[in-house]
């Protein structure tokens, strides 16, 4: 299976999928460690991928997402954003109802 095609598996198959620098109890940047942090507050099971250890993703997410950086936050199928939406969005009450949602279905 090509990168391309495991990144499309991934995201369909885990209603929220975190890709990282790391993992959420070990992360390697501060972004990610701060993603992370926000969506384990919100209580549900998540998925992640350490692009550290998988640079094939590393390079191929940003052309699929159209999104330059990590961490990238995807929901549903749907690419929400980096750190600094996740952040403002737990901070404004919003992320946990979305993965709450998501996670009900």
């Amino acid at each position: 299976m090509d990168t391309l095609e495991t990144i499309k598996q991934q995201i369909s198959e885990n209603a929220v999928i975190l890709y990282m620098k790391g993992s959420p109890n070990a992360p390697q940047c501060g972004f990610s460690m701060r993603a992370s942090q926000a969506l384990m507050a919100c209580g549900q099971r998540f998925a992640y991928v350490d692009i550290l250890a998988n640079p094939d993703i590393r390079s191929e997410l940003p052309k699929f997402a159209n999104w330059p950086t990590f961490p990238q936050l995807w929901v549903k199928g749907e690419l929400i954003g980096g750190c600094d939406i996740v952040t403002e969005m737990h901070e404004k009450g919003e992320l946990k109802p979305l993965i709450d949602a998501a996670v009900a279905e």
